[in-house]
């Protein structure tokens, strides 16, 4: 599938297609970037944004405004995050994630 671009500030962006696929995201942006967690975008009118932290017993969920500043933080149990609206965006075919840009570095 196509990467899409999210117009406000033109980042590819992969969509997100099962349940399963988030903490192998989150662990993949993480070992890459060195940065906790990997940023969700639900697509719609207001493009709404989420850094997604796994942890061996719950799951962190931060709501980022449009600038990246936390307006509140979630912690919830795996079972419990199944009813989050970033997995009924995913149900939907909503929900994508930027690509992961490797470090200047490498």
């Amino acid at each position: 599938m196509q990467p899409r671009t999210h117009h406000a500030n033109c980042v590819p962006m992969l969509p997100v297609q099962a349940t399963q696929d988030i903490e192998f995201l989150i662990k993949e942006s993480e070992v890459l970037t060195g940065r906790a967690g990997r940023i969700f975008v639900i697509a719609g009118a207001d493009w709404l944004t989420y850094r997604v932290q796994w942890h061996p017993m719950s799951i962190q969920v931060e709501r980022l405004d449009e600038v990246g500043q936390v307006l509140n933080t979630l912690h919830q149990l795996p079972a419990k995050f199944a009813d989050h609206s970033v997995i009924e965006a995913l149900r939907a075919g909503q929900l994508f994630t930027p690509q992961v840009a490797l470090p200047a570095d490498h």
